[in-house]
C-alpha cells in the first residue's frame, strides 16, 4: 500500500512531467534580430491562440513595431496591428483583421499615412 505522502509526491512528480511536456512550453520565445530588433511568439495554455511581436530601430533611427493575435479553430481568425515613425518624426500605422475558413475568406484593414490621410481596404476569397 502506498502512503499518503508517497501519493502526493507522486501526484506532484506526474504534474511537473505533464506541464513540461505540453505545447505551450514548447512554443514560447523571443530572439534578437541581426540589426537591433526582437521578436517573439508565445502560445496560450488551450494552443489555439498565438500572439507575437517584432520591433525592429533601423540604421538612420526609424522604429518599425507590430504585434498579431492569432485563434486558430474551423475558422481561423487574426488580426495585426504596425507602426513606423521615421527619423524624421513622421508615423504611419496600420492594422488588419482577417478569417479563414475551409472554403472562404475575407480581411478586412486600414492604413494611416503620414498626413494623416486614412485608407479602408477589404478583400474576400475562396479556396
Amino acid at each position: 500500500m502506498i502512503s499518503k505522502a508517497k501519493l502526493a509526491l507522486l501526484s506532484l512528480g506526474a504534474m511537473v512531467v505533464w506541464s513540461t511536456a505540453s505545447p505551450a512550453s514548447a512554443e514560447d520565445w523571443t530572439r534578437k534580430t541581426a540589426h537591433g530588433g526582437e521578436l517573439s511568439r508565445s502560445v496560450g495554455p488551450d494552443g489555439n491562440v498565438y500572439t507575437g511581436s517584432t520591433t525592429r530601430t533601423g540604421p538612420n533611427g526609424g522604429t518599425y513595431t507590430s504585434g498579431s493575435t492569432c485563434k486558430a479553430g474551423v475558422v481561423d481568425r487574426c488580426s495585426r496591428s504596425y507602426s513606423a515613425t521615421g527619423p524624421n518624426g513622421k508615423t504611419v500605422s496600420g492594422q488588419r483583421y482577417s478569417a479563414a475558413g475551409p472554403f472562404r475568406g475575407r480581411s478586412v484593414g486600414s492604413f494611416t499615412g503620414p498626413n494623416g490621410n486614412t485608407v479602408h481596404g477589404f478583400r474576400r476569397w475562396r479556396r
